[in-house]
């Protein structure tokens, strides 16, 4: 058995797409590593934009709209306006990052076999699924605040960590460290140098990672 790190599981919390592979890895990939990400930098980056904001919307949220039925998750319930800037959102990751980090044992000694369990996983699921099955707007502040009271997070602590500068930072350099290691749209699974975008290739990247594993 070779050693090999964890998958990096990218997405965006307002990516429907992202909202899928996220219902399903913990069950195809259960130790990837989730990282959130800000999609439009992403974007930005590549000389791309979201297909919400083009000619392709409509067919796109059909699209979407099937997917989610084939995997048991709709109806979905689209926020309005879509897509809307996901800065407060990506902070409100940042953060539970930070609060994992610091939770994790002092060494450092992780089963990277293991499914990982962490305050990140948590609150980007109930963020995504307030979007998508309740029609929010996770652009606005009341919205993100209330995610985090489903995952059990002090508002006074979340509202004053929206603020803080190492949040800031810790969203800026994710972001950095997505687009560095080649990733141009969401969800994006990175399995040691191979990237699988797409929810549709969760299986792939688990293929991949279990290859990798047992080499």
């Amino acid at each position: 058995m070779s050693s090999q790190s964890p998958p990096s599981f990218y997405f965006g919390v307002m990516s429907p797409y992202s909202w899928f592979a996220a219902e399903r890895i913990e069950r195809l990939l259960a130790p990837a590593r989730w990282r959130g990400v800000l999609a439009g930098v992403v974007f930005k980056e590549h000389g791309r934009t979201s297909w919400g904001l083009t000619e392709r919307r409509a067919d796109g949220i059909a699209e979407c709209e099937a997917r989610a039925c084939e995997h048991g998750l709709g109806p979905i319930v689209w926020p309005e306006p879509w897509p809307t800037s996901d800065l407060q959102a990506g902070r409100a990751m940042a953060f539970c990052e930070l609060r994992d980090r610091e939770d994790e044992p002092a060494s450092g000694a992780l089963d990277a076999s293991a499914p990982r369990d962490s305050l990140l996983r948590t609150f980007a699921l109930a963020a995504m699924r307030m979007a998508f099955l309740e029609g929010a707007d996770l652009e606005q502040l009341d919205a993100v605040l209330e995610a985090g009271r489903r995952t059990g997070i002090d508002e006074h602590e979340l509202r004053e960590a929206l603020q803080d500068q190492r949040v800031k930072d810790e969203l800026r350099a994710i972001t950095g460290e997505a687009v560095a290691a080649g990733v141009f749209g969401v969800p994006t699974v990175l399995v040691g140098e191979q990237l699988f975008w797409g929810d549709d290739r969760l299986q792939d990247a688990a293929s991949a990672y279990r290859a990798g594993r047992d080499a």
